[in-house]
């Protein structure tokens, strides 16, 4: 009798232990892609081209976020930017649906922007809220009216980190956000939002200085939503998609700043 009640134990724990590694989600850090070949495909919806990077087909997370997406918003670099794309693929591979509109109709900016020639007052005036506004509206229309989506994060770096405060204020769409060192936010970005937002920041950052963190991180306790301001150290400006891997502290940072985007995505979706 003790035989048997200790093998139905035994055999109960077994089970017990295979579904827990077979339903775990955790994502670690070997989901995301520095290099290679991206997976996504290019599609175009109410005129607006899109990055469109998919979970593998049964995936445990895919199915768990089969009614949500992310739409990520590029640095000044755009789509055509391999580490933009591979970093919606990771988004994919966490179980995500994610989209990543060209925020600059194929006028984005090529290599350094800080080399002679460009203009680059002419480039964030060129692209403004009265312009880029009007693309992740489209955006979110189509993943909400045409796939059926019923929440949405946005992931923004740089450039687009501003417009993902944009959209998670009333009744534009979003629904959390998430950014890496964003650009010219203004105070009344921040003092808009009515859902969840987290800032990835760099150490050393002309756009987002310590200062500046301060004055967002008390305009964030104002606006009462749960908010998170994590600071990276041994990074710089834009190092949430172009750290150099190959320095151990900034692999760390980008790898980090992506995992605690997911994190932020699995809490507030």
């Amino acid at each position: 009798m003790r035989a048997s009640i200790l093998a139905s134990l035994v055999s109960a724990l077994l089970a017990s232990t295979s579904v827990a590694h077979s339903d775990c989600t955790a994502v670690d850090n070997a989901i995301i892609q520095h290099e290679g070949i991206s997976k996504g495909v290019e599609e175009v919806q109410s005129g607006i081209r899109l990055y469109v990077s998919k979970p593998e087909t049964g995936s445990i997370r895919g199915k768990a976020n089969a009614d949500t997406a992310i739409i990520y918003l590029s640095d000044v670099f755009g789509i055509e930017l391999l580490q933009n794309r591979l970093l919606a693929d990771s988004f994919a591979r966490a179980g995500y649906l994610t989209v990543a509109p060209d925020l600059f109709n194929n006028a984005h900016a090529t290599g350094d922007i800080n080399v002679p020639g460009f203009n680059t007052s002419a480039f964030v005036a060129a692209h403004g809220p009265e312009v880029t506004d009007p693309i992740v509206a489209k955006t979110i229309d189509h993943l909400r009216t045409k796939l059926g989506v019923k929440k949405i994060g946005l992931t923004g770096y740089c450039f687009g980190g501003r417009y993902a405060f944009r959209f998670v204020s009333a009744g534009k769409g979003g629904d959390a956000a998430f950014t890496a060192h964003p650009s010219l936010l203004g105070d009344d970005e921040v003092k808009a939002v009515v859902g969840p937002v987290a800032i990835a920041a760099a150490e050393t950052d002309s756009m987002l200085n310590a200062p500046r963190r301060g004055e967002v991180e008390k305009l964030l306790v104002g606006a009462k939503v749960p908010y998170q301001v994590s600071l990276y150290s041994g990074t710089s400006h834009g190092f949430g998609v172009r750290a150099n891997v190959s320095v151990p502290v900034q692999k760390f940072g980008k790898e980090e700043a992506f995992l605690q985007a997911v994190r932020w995505f699995d809490q507030w979706l």
